[in-house]
């Protein structure tokens, strides 16, 4: 099985920023964990800053990969083309967060691409990402 975790933007500061609400510990250092967690799966991360790479990278591996676990970032709350992207492949998107976004600033509650993904988890800190998984996995099952 293939499954890829894709960050968005300002998720490459994990670990330094904001960290009450994020947390202290990096995403690459969280991510050699998942891969030892999940051995028999191969996992990959891309992360970027930028709305149209993000698209790119889930029109890459959407038609080959058997899921996508997907933190937007802020872009959740405002890109209908990643909502579209989503929409156009046949990998099951799994959208996580690491705050629960509905106790934060009242934009956070709102998703452009929720409707797209088969499922939604928040709130968990890191830990959403293994949620994330554990979802696909018990889909695919």
């Amino acid at each position: 099985m293939n499954f890829l975790i894709i960050n968005g933007p300002n998720l490459n500061l994990l670990g330094v920023r904001e960290k009450s609400i994020y947390g202290e510990v990096s995403f690459e250092t969280y991510f050699e964990e998942l891969k030892k967690m999940y051995g028999k799966i191969q996992l990959e991360y891309y992360q970027s800053n930028i709305e149209g790479e993000l698209i790119d990278e889930i029109h890459r591996v959407g038609f080959d990969y058997d899921g996508i676990i997907l933190n937007a970032g802020a872009y959740t709350h405002t890109s209908v083309a990643l909502g579209d992207a989503i929409a156009a492949v046949n990998a099951p998107v799994i959208e996580v967060h690491i705050s629960n976004v509905h106790k934060r600033e009242s934009f956070r509650g709102k998703t452009m691409i929720g409707k797209d993904c088969i499922g939604t988890i928040a709130g968990f800190g890191l830990d959403s990402y293994r949620l994330g998984i554990e979802a696909l996995l018990s889909r695919l099952d």
